[in-house]
């Protein structure tokens, strides 16, 4: 079993970007590079050689370093085929079910539209390891940009449905905003609460909040939970469709 070595670098206000590491081959990648320089202070210290760069989505702050990063590292640029005019750099071209290997470390690509139309996943179930980009948040999930939220909904439910000792990996610090909203949503549910101590206490130190585990988030995570009357009942609609039921959750998180 190959497991990567993952370091967490916080860039821009409240972006992070990855690096993964296979010990095995020496093969490094970056996820979502929204700048170039620290990812490359944190390769020199680390003694790694970037070879590729993983792009979740084609917005500019998960893409702003590609070209740099390329040009110094001849980094190869893997994006989603269905976005490869968006994706600045990109030389493999993936898709939703394809394996990607990042040396000795296989990954599956995963098709998650909704934030963006091209949006995808990468999953190392070895590693057991998400990387989600801005689909699913530690308690949120991106906004609907480009997609609708039937494409939404089912896209959660893909992630939904991946191991519950999968580390969710995702691009922003957005967690302590996203749970006072989700307090709003579901103000009865003991899990949730014990979650929001634990997320105060953590940035109250300046600490991470993410990565954050995949069974706690279908347990506190509003947005995994339209099937769940708790949270229909909680948005007015006991009963109700899940897609209606996360479209709603999504109208009032956007004006939260």
């Amino acid at each position: 079993m190959t497991r990567l070595e993952i370091e967490q670098i916080p860039v821009l206000r409240d972006n992070y970007v990855y690096l993964l590491h296979d010990p095995t081959s020496g093969a490094t990648a970056v996820v979502d590079p929204a700048v170039a320089e620290p990812v490359e202070e944190r390769l020199a210290l680390k003694g790694w050689t970037l070879t590729h760069i993983l792009n979740t989505h084609h917005h500019d702050d998960h893409t702003g370093g590609n070209l740099a990063l390329k040009q110094r590292y001849n980094a190869r640029v893997v994006g989603a085929r269905g976005d490869s005019q968006r994706i600045p750099g990109i030389d493999l071209q993936v898709a939703d079910g394809d394996s990607f290997l990042l040396g000795s470390a296989a990954s599956m690509v995963m098709a998650v539209p909704g934030h963006t139309l091209g949006h995808i996943a990468y999953w190392f179930p070895e590693s057991l390891a998400l990387f989600c980009g801005d689909t699913l948040f530690a308690m949120g999930c991106g906004r609907l940009f480009e997609g609708s939220p039937e494409q939404m909904w089912a896209s959660l439910l893909k992630l939904r449905g991946l191991p519950d000792d999968t580390m969710v990996f995702c691009a922003h610090e957005y967690t302590q905003s996203n749970a006072r909203f989700a307090r709003m949503v579901e103000r009865d549910n003991e899990d949730l609460l014990a979650r929001i101590d634990d997320i105060d206490a953590r940035r109250s130190r300046n600490l991470p909040t993410v990565p954050s585990p995949l069974a706690l988030e279908r347990t506190t995570n509003p947005f995994l939970r339209a099937d769940v009357e708790s949270v229909k009942k909680g948005v007015g609609l006991p009963g109700g469709d899940p897609v209606r039921v996360f479209a709603e959750i999504r109208r009032r998180k956007d004006a939260f």
